[in-house]
């Protein structure tokens, strides 16, 4: 099982390097990140919510790491991170069934059982 908590301290690590090495590229993403998980006509938690259940379809465990660490510090709750990893397997399928896993993992670890 991938611990997602070390998983993302190391991808800060490792983008915050190579925002040193590819400074206008990583810094131009880092930008329209920044601005599109901005609140908006959708707060910044939904957003992060619908990044979670792409993160899902598409298979990408950093991302997972990323989008379940962000949602949940914008305040994302149990029953709405359950709900996003039901919308990724809609939209993945068999494979999203499998990353759903995956995410469950780093809700569990992100946001340890509610009392």
């Amino acid at each position: 099982m991938t611990d997602y908590i070390a998983y993302h301290v190391h991808l800060e690590e490792r983008l915050a390097d190579l925002g040193r090495e590819l400074s206008a590229p990583m810094g131009g993403f880092s930008r329209l990140h920044r601005k599109t998980m901005d609140d908006g006509a959708l707060p910044g938690k939904i957003k992060e919510l619908m990044a979670l259940a792409v993160s899902i379809a598409i298979g990408c465990d950093g991302c997972i790491a990323y989008h379940t660490h962000d949602a949940v510090t914008a305040g994302a709750t149990r029953a709405e991170l359950i709900e996003t990893i039901s919308v990724g397997v809609l939209m993945g399928g068999g494979p999203g069934s499998i990353y759903a896993v995956h995410a469950l993992d780093a809700v569990d670890q992100f946001l340890p059982a509610e009392a």
